[in-house]
């Protein structure tokens, strides 16, 4: 099969998949695809074509199955929870991508119309543009699936920062019992230190529930 743009991409993406993100080089790509790491220059200008051809491979997943799981329109609160929701399968499916999203400096065609499609659906809800857009800022990342977060320790460094905490329960008394109580044992709905499923869940409620009463 003849190289291609769409063949090189999805090859970045399933050693993405395998091995993370740092693991997708040219020499990797070509080896997937039995071919000359310098052949794939034809297709992809640079690292940063790469990676913009990437995050259009993974939104266009991630559109199509927004799309499929719209139901009747109606309900614009419950019809965002299940966009987001969805969207959040699929950044569960790439736990990579988040950083990637990240990284981006300028945002991609399919993103702007995954994000006009949610200001489509409170429009529809009785939303005027300006309270839309004040939605889109309180949302932020989690409109994509998943919560930025500030600060994101090696596993290393959360056990070194629950010793210090233990060490300073006496100054810490608020943390020390808060941290003591809470868990984070799903690492199949986590995509960051405390972005499980139960915490995205219950800040995208929050969120949707406060515009609801401000439309």
């Amino acid at each position: 099969m003849p190289l291609s743009r769409d063949r090189v991409l999805r090859a970045a993406v399933a050693i993405a998949d395998s091995d993370g993100l740092e693991s997708v080089t040219m020499r990797r790509i070509g080896e997937a695809l039995s071919a000359e790491a310098m052949s794939l220059y034809y297709h992809v200008a640079n690292k940063n074509d790469l990676f913009d051809g990437i995050v259009d491979v993974l939104m266009a997943e991630l559109n199509e199955s927004v799309d499929r799981a719209d139901g009747e329109p109606g309900d614009w609160k419950a019809a965002m929870r299940r966009r987001i929701l969805t969207a959040r399968q699929i950044m569960l499916r790439h736990p990579w991508a988040p950083r990637l999203l990240e990284s981006r400096t300028t945002m991609r065609p399919a993103v702007v119309l995954y994000h006009d499609r949610l200001v489509g659906l409170m429009r529809s809800g009785g939303f005027s543009y300006d309270l839309a857009h004040h939605a889109l800022h309180a949302l932020g990342s989690r409109a994509l699936g998943f919560s930025q977060e500030l600060f994101d320790p090696s596993a290393g460094a959360v056990a070194q920062s629950d010793r210090m905490l233990a060490d300073l329960a006496d100054q810490l008394p608020n943390l020390v019992g808060m941290l003591s109580e809470i868990a984070h044992d799903d690492p199949e709905s986590t995509l960051g230190w405390c972005d499980d499923q139960a915490e995205f869940e219950f800040s995208l409620d929050l969120i949707l529930d406060g515009l609801d009463r401000l439309k």
